[in-house]
């Protein structure tokens, strides 16, 4: 989901001399689909961080399930500082000029405060910044180390490996993957791991983009793995939530979970002192284990915002290590872009800084490496009907490549 190059500002962009300073007063609407508790304090902390006194936020939270399901909406009558995704899906809303371009906010001083990578991913397809990074996270196999060390388990490396430790969960009388897939987007991440560890990185990236088709046999053979592999996970996840699943993972009832670093909001205080991560095991030699899912989560603001340069300045604060520090010193289950945060991370927080720095290849995620129209009304739906009849794959798979020829080839 590279953006071309070319992301410096505009020629005539003014950039304030403060850094992040706009001169703001007044009050600003800042959007928050940070529902859950954790998230809920820590971006409260944040806020209340914002170095200028004279500007007062005002939060509107919204269930995240439901914020996601209807951006399409929200973005004709928006507030002035918007919570999304980086990649594709902000591109996508940048491209029909929904959003407002913040070259100015990054030139002020997040430039030199976060990586060029961090950048490319804010960066829309006319090589103005659109977004400010606030959090990352890792998508792997999440498990509580004190489990397996009760059991003798170690994570496995490859598919028999997978099996055979789940064998051995089943007959410990434990679920071995805990699973849901409530709001249709829990089940792409797995879908996601099975597809690149498959298949490797580039197809997944030209499957997203409509350039190969859900009728390859190579997808195709995604879906019969992963039907192997259904018989260790929990029943019916299409009506449960990810924290109920989570649950399953906090209580010892079930020994894993394919899902992101957010799992640790689940646990009691956000300890997350008994929780670990191995990548998804190697399902096929020629690609190893070189490609991980790691979504970025952030900010952007509304194309005609109440409070333009209020809006500006949370944004500059939003990518600051001062406010990222804020952040993290409630919500621990997650890392930051800014290398200046001053919080001392977990040692899960360390394996997550230390798996994305070295995998050769970086993804986001389903509904964000692909368009939001097509993630929403296609894959999302038709993975869930997988999940509840897998005997339907070849008609879900061709009802797939025809939206796909449809959506991605408009």
């Amino acid at each position: 989901t590279a953006a071309p190059a070319g992301t410096d500002a505009p020629s005539g962009t003014d950039a304030p001399a403060t850094p992040g300073s706009f001169g703001a007063t007044g009050e600003v609407s800042l959007g928050s689909n940070y529902s859950n508790e954790l998230p809920q304090q820590g971006l409260q902390a944040a806020v209340d961080a914002l170095p200028n006194d004279d500007v007062t936020v005002s939060i509107n939270e919204v269930d995240h399930n439901t914020f996601q399901e209807n951006i399409s909406t929200y973005l004709q009558n928006p507030d002035d500082v918007i919570p999304w995704f980086a990649g594709f899906r902000m591109r996508f809303f940048a491209d029909q000029d929904l959003l407002g371009d913040i070259t100015d906010v990054w030139d002020s001083g997040l430039n030199s405060q976060l990586g060029e990578g961090f950048k490319v991913a804010s960066t829309g397809n006319d090589g103005k910044q659109y977004f400010v990074p606030w959090t990352y996270y890792i998508w792997g196999v999440y498990y509580r180390p004190s489990l397996f060390e009760e059991n003798g388990w170690t994570p496995p490396t490859n598919l028999d490996e997978l099996t055979s430790l789940s064998d051995d969960m089943a007959a410990a009388g434990l679920t071995p993957f805990a699973f849901a897939n409530d709001g249709n987007w829990p089940a792409m991440g797995t879908f996601d791991q099975l597809n690149f560890r498959l298949n490797g990185y580039q197809f997944h990236v030209d499957l997203m983009a409509g350039n190969e088709s859900w009728q390859d046999d190579r997808v195709k053979n995604v879906f019969t793995t992963w039907e192997s592999l259904l018989p260790y996970h929990q029943e019916n996840p299409n009506g449960r939530t990810w924290e109920e699943a989570a649950a399953a993972v906090v209580n010892k009832e079930a020994g894993m979970m394919t899902i992101g670093t957010f799992l640790g909001s689940q646990f009691p205080d956000g300890d997350t002192s008994d929780l670990d991560f191995f990548v998804f095991p190697e399902l096929n030699p020629e690609f190893g284990t070189g490609t991980v899912e790691a979504p970025i989560d952030g900010w952007m603001m509304a194309r005609n915002p109440s409070n333009e340069d209020a809006a500006k300045e949370l944004l500059y604060h939003f990518g600051t290590a001062a406010a990222q520090d804020a952040y993290l010193a409630v919500d621990g289950s997650v890392v930051a872009p800014s290398e200046d945060v001053t919080v001392e991370y977990s040692p899960l927080q360390q394996k997550v800084l230390q798996a994305v720095a070295s995998a050769p290849n970086v993804t986001q995620f389903l509904d964000r490496d692909t368009s939001p129209e097509f993630a929403s009304n296609v894959a999302g739906p038709r993975l869930a009907d997988f999940l509840a009849d897998p005997s339907n794959i070849d008609s879900i798979l061709a009802d797939m490549q025809s939206q796909a020829e449809v959506i991605l080839q408009a």
